[in-house]
């Protein structure tokens, strides 16, 4: 079964590579989180589900002990298999995950959940659980209080449509009513990206789903709408290297 939404299917396709190029790392202080909250061990195993090019993958097989991947869009999975040619990548869905029944001790999903924040997909990852297990959900959300930051959210808003996003917390609902798992758990933690503009900015944000699903004159037109943005905000301006302000949301959801 295809559960693969539209504009993820499309988008990520497309610019997988802009994806791996763009996309922030994970702050290093999340591999501490992963043991104290999730309880990851060197002898734990550990999916990553909704891995994309394994930009999260990477951090998660330096703590547990055996680490998955399960990523529906081929073109991302190639990434990751190429920066982790020892590691399982298995083609799949979070509906529907390539796996045995409590197989893993914890599945994180890191800037994925809200693609699939329903009751199926929650059933099918309680089900690779091992009891005692947890689910981590974690996403590098953008600090908007940052004005040149505020103003690309402002270029994105009118392609957003009906795409799920994280900012909407619509991914919460599933919460509400399910059996599988306790409520999600907060850590914040503060994150940056630094890099040329032209890689953490215009790279970034053409991997952005609904952008990188539009058609190559439209997709440009944005990118010299970012570029626009670069040459000319005073915090930007002349800039070799800047540092894109994050907040790393980590949440722990324990398996009932």
């Amino acid at each position: 079964m295809d559960t693969l939404h539209g504009q993820a299917k499309t988008g990520f396709a497309r610019e997988a590579q802009a994806y791996e190029r763009g996309r922030p790392e994970y702050a290093p202080e999340l591999a501490d989180w992963l043991r104290r909250e999730l309880g990851l061990r060197p002898d734990s195993a550990a999916l990553d589900l909704g891995a994309g090019t394994g930009k999260f993958t990477r951090l998660l097989a330096t703590v547990a002990g055996e680490a998955a991947a399960v990523e529906p869009v081929d073109e991302m999975r190639a990434q990751l298999q190429a920066r982790l040619p020892g590691l399982r990548a298995l083609k799949g869905s979070a509906e529907e995950i390539p796996l045995p029944d409590a197989s893993m001790d914890v599945v994180a999903c890191a800037q994925a959940f809200h693609w699939f924040a329903n009751e199926e997909a929650l059933r099918e990852i309680h089900r690779v659980l091992k009891p005692g297990g947890s689910l981590g959900l974690i996403w590098n959300v953008r600090d908007e209080s940052c004005d040149w930051v505020a103003r690309i959210s402002e270029l994105l808003a009118p392609y957003e449509g009906d795409t799920p996003r994280f900012h909407s917390g619509a991914w919460r609902l599933p919460f509400e009513t399910t059996v599988y798992f306790a409520a999600p758990a907060l850590t914040m933690l503060p994150h940056s990206h630094v890099g040329p503009p032209e890689r953490v900015i215009v790279d970034r944000f053409l991997s952005v789903s609904f952008i990188a699903a539009l058609p190559d004159d439209e997709k440009r037109r944005f990118a010299e709408a970012l570029r626009r943005l670069i040459s000319t905000h005073p915090d930007l301006r002349g800039r070799d290297e800047v540092a894109f302000p994050y907040r790393t949301e980590a949440y722990r959801c324990l398996r009932r």
